[in-house]
């Protein structure tokens, strides 16, 4: 270690404030400079920090399309506590219902009904209708799937504002298939599957409901990209960012830029204005 003032050798054992060869406290010596560095380093991050929040906000709340879009990515999702369809098994001694919505799974697991699937199957009179009941499940899942696939992307939306955009309305547009696809799988199963005195298949409509939504997160998205959707940054903010980026890569030292490194006209009325009422307070 050498000494920031006269460059004297200061072995790693010395532990006294002092420089043995100058005298002068290394700790205050340097003080003013590495607060310098801190104060700019922090000017460069805050900046950062702000572009990711202008992102966070154009993508969730920056319009009223973009609130639209927020409220209907989850309402997709909770749509299908409506059932697709429905099997009621009545047997001696035992009743149970397999309904092919959130409620309905959650059940199903619960009562242990859905393990009981494969034994029942085997069953000549109650095969068709637990066929039915595995069939509406099989479209749950598959528009549950979708749904969680664009709920994931619309979290993520922020890093990349228009791709994840697109990527939505493309999933959108794949649920929305998907959703009709299982409502008229969910009727073919209604119709071609015979009630009995023992199990009993009743159609719902939460693929309808689920496609319905599916089909408005499309058009939204297809709004947003029209429309476009570009954060508002602060007008040094993008500089910082990439000053920043040479900085980390150690092709810019920070001791060689000036404090503050970039300010805007109103970044200087606003930091002259805070200087004056510090100066008053401590007068």
């Amino acid at each position: 270690m050498k000494c920031p003032k006269c460059g004297g050798e200061i072995p790693f054992y010395d532990l006294k404030p002092n420089c043995k060869h100058c005298g002068v406290n290394i700790y205050y010596y340097s003080q003013d400079a590495l607060l310098a560095r801190d104060a700019k380093r922090t000017e460069l991050e805050a900046g950062v920090a702000r572009m990711v929040i202008a992102r966070i906000k154009a993508s969730f709340i920056g319009g009223g399309l973009q609130i639209a879009r927020m409220v209907f990515v989850i309402a997709t999702i909770a749509s299908l506590l409506l059932p697709i369809g429905a099997v009621k098994f009545h047997l001696p001694f035992y009743e149970d219902a397999l309904s092919a919505g959130w409620i309905g799974l959650v059940k199903a697991f619960q009562s242990g009904l859905l393990m009981k699937a494969p034994d029942l199957l085997k069953s000549a009179l109650l095969k068709p209708q637990t066929i039915a009941g595995l069939i509406f499940f099989a479209c749950l899942l598959v528009l549950l799937l979708i749904g969680l696939i664009i709920l994931a992307i619309y979290l993520l939306s922020f890093f990349n504002l228009k791709r994840s955009t697109k990527m939505m309305k493309n999933w959108a547009f794949v649920g929305f298939i998907a959703g009709l696809l299982a409502q008229v799988g969910a009727v073919v199963a209604k119709f071609i599957t015979p009630d009995s005195t023992m199990a009993s298949v009743s159609l719902g409509f939460g693929g309808l409901l689920c496609a319905a939504l599916f089909f408005v997160q499309f058009l939204l998205n297809k709004a947003i990209l029209k429309k476009g959707i570009e954060p508002t940054y602060r007008e040094y903010d993008p500089k910082r960012r990439d000053l920043l980026k040479l900085v980390r890569r150690g092709e810019v030292d920070l001791d060689e830029l000036p404090l503050p490194v970039f300010e805007s006209e109103e970044e200087h009325e606003a930091r002259m204005k805070a200087l004056e009422e510090t100066v008053k307070e401590e007068g």
